[in-house]
């Protein structure tokens, strides 16, 4: 080889080396780039970070929603020890739930999710893994899935009318009807007969029940309670805010109902010989541990009484707050309240009271509720996530550990999504954004959530909704006692629930037969 060919060879080796350089640059530069954090929003101070800001009388999501106007849709805080995220745009939350899904499927271990939920065994806390699939399973096969909804549709009725034929028995002796109760009978009636095999109202047990509301009320309000040693977990042993004996005490007091029902059905059980014909839920649940279903090495009693405690505290609670903030906005709106008994009269007709095979010829009648769940999703800020793995969202890196809160109140009040958004209006749904659903495929509209932790119960929570809420407009007249608009103002928690009660006058408009018949 001559002295210019090995100048060559040279020259081409260099060139080589010199392109892996770059490349090998250019590669660092954008994984430097890609590891760029959110920002972070201003204000924390020393140790609890941005803490004190999400406490005060100003609801979590309100005050995230007006973080997020300053720092955009995507920005973090320090809780604590806990670096969380914070997204507001519908953007944002479909990376997280399509792409990211994996990484976001996980729940964070909170004093809550202890103290409340069985040790982490109520399965909407859970963290991802494989007890959280094998209960999910369960749940959506045994209970939630179309065609098991559709086999308790005969339940939904009859608690609805029930309800709706004790109120015109009582109408001109009652006066005032509060309505979050008469929500919260027919709701727990359904939900306590789906999992329990027994109805909620009794008048033998009235006390019993008043503390079964309020030990529930409790539950939900301590769960979305930011607690200092979720933050500070070393300060837990002080227990500074008093929240954790808070806790103890309500799940001493859920667990001893829970546990009543539990022996109740292990006792029926053994009494009875062949085959059970209208197993409950729980008892579909001991059925399954008869055969062999260990719940992943778990406690078997704890997670049946965790799965079935989550399971009547999430379908109580939303679907009572969701159809008391519709009645609320139809209220406040009158020509909107008009419209949708104009549509019920001529849908359903005034001979009869509203059934289930009604429900799909009252497209008003939906889109109210996809209105009402869009101002005012049961979860605001969604239940929180945390991440398994590292992840880009927005461009972003966020590291594994981080926390994931979703402000679903905020994304569904987004001018360039709808306008005048926080007006109530539900003909949207019926023109500009007619094709968009809550299914978790359409991110503009996500009250149920999305990805693989999207809730479960979403069928069975809209059938009762919209049967319940078009069955009352249908049979009453309704106004409130003063003449005056209803006060709006949100109670904190973790669900979104009116601050003050919902009290009303019901007139039956039906034919008086009709209201006997029943």
């Amino acid at each position: 080889m001559d002295l210019q060919d090995s100048r060559g060879l040279f020259t081409i080796f260099l060139g080589v080396l010199l392109f892996l350089f770059v490349v090998s640059s250019l590669w660092r530069r954008r994984r430097v780039e890609n590891r760029k954090a959110p920002p972070e929003a201003s204000g924390a101070w020393p140790l609890i970070g941005h803490l004190h800001l999400l406490v005060g009388s100003q609801p979590p999501h309100v005050t995230l929603g007006n973080m997020a106007d300053k720092h955009g849709p995507i920005f973090t805080l320090r809780l604590g020890v806990h670096k969380t995220l914070i997204v507001s745009n519908w953007e944002m939350a479909k990376q997280c739930f399509t792409v990211n899904d994996k990484a976001f499927a996980s729940r964070p271990k909170t004093l809550a999710t202890e103290l409340l939920g069985y040790n982490f065994s109520m399965f909407g806390f859970s963290p991802y893994g494989s007890y959280w699939r094998q209960v999910r399973k369960i749940v959506t096969t045994e209970l939630l899935s179309i065609h098991r909804v559709d086999m308790l549709k005969h339940l939904m009725e009859s608690e609805v009318k029930a309800v709706f034929k004790e109120s015109y028995k009582n109408y001109s002796k009652k006066g005032v009807t509060e309505m979050q109760r008469w929500f919260g009978d027919i709701s727990f009636n359904i939900i306590f007969r789906a999992m329990l095999g027994k109805r909620f109202a009794s008048d033998d047990k009235h006390e019993e029940n008043e503390q079964i509301r309020r030990v529930m009320r409790d539950f939900v309000e301590l769960a979305g309670t930011f607690a200092v040693s979720d933050a500070l977990p070393y300060l837990r042993w002080l227990d500074l805010d008093g929240v954790e004996k808070k806790m103890k005490k309500t799940a001493k007091g859920v667990d001893g109902f829970v546990q009543v029902w539990l022996d109740e059905h292990k006792r029926n059980r053994s009494r009875d010989s062949g085959e059970r014909k209208d197993e409950d839920f729980m008892d579909v649940l001991l059925t399954l541990v008869d055969e062999g279903e260990d719940f992943d090495g778990r406690d078997i009693d704890s997670a049946i009484k965790a799965t079935c405690m989550a399971l009547i505290i999430a379908g109580t609670d939303t679907t009572i707050g969701t159809l008391t903030w519709a009645l609320s906005l139809l209220l406040n709106n009158r020509e909107i309240l008009n419209k949708a008994v104009h549509e019920l009269d001529a849908k359903v007709g005034r001979e009869k009271v509203v059934d289930l095979s009604d429900l799909t010829k009252l497209e008003y009648m939906q889109s109210i509720i996809k209105e009402t769940l869009r101002l005012y999703p049961p979860a605001p800020l969604n239940l929180i996530h945390e991440s398994m793995e590292d992840c880009i969202v927005g461009g972003y890196h966020v590291s594994t550990g981080t926390r994931l809160l979703t402000n679903i109140s905020k994304l569904q009040r987004d001018p360039l999504l709808y306008p005048n958004p926080s007006e109530f209006r539900p003909e949207r749904f019926l023109t500009t954004h007619r094709d968009i659903d809550f299914k978790g495929r359409h991110f503009e509209l996500i009250p149920f959530g999305a990805g693989r932790r999207m809730c479960s119960g979403m069928y069975f929570s809209l059938q009762v909704m919209q049967l319940t809420l078009a069955t009352l407009l249908h049979g009453f007249d309704i106004i409130t006692p003063d003449a005056k608009s209803v006060h709006m103002s949100e109670q904190i928690g973790l669900t979104s629930i009116k601050a003050s009660p919902l009290q009303v006058i019901l007139t039956p408009r039906l034919s008086t037969h009709i209201y006997d018949e029943i």
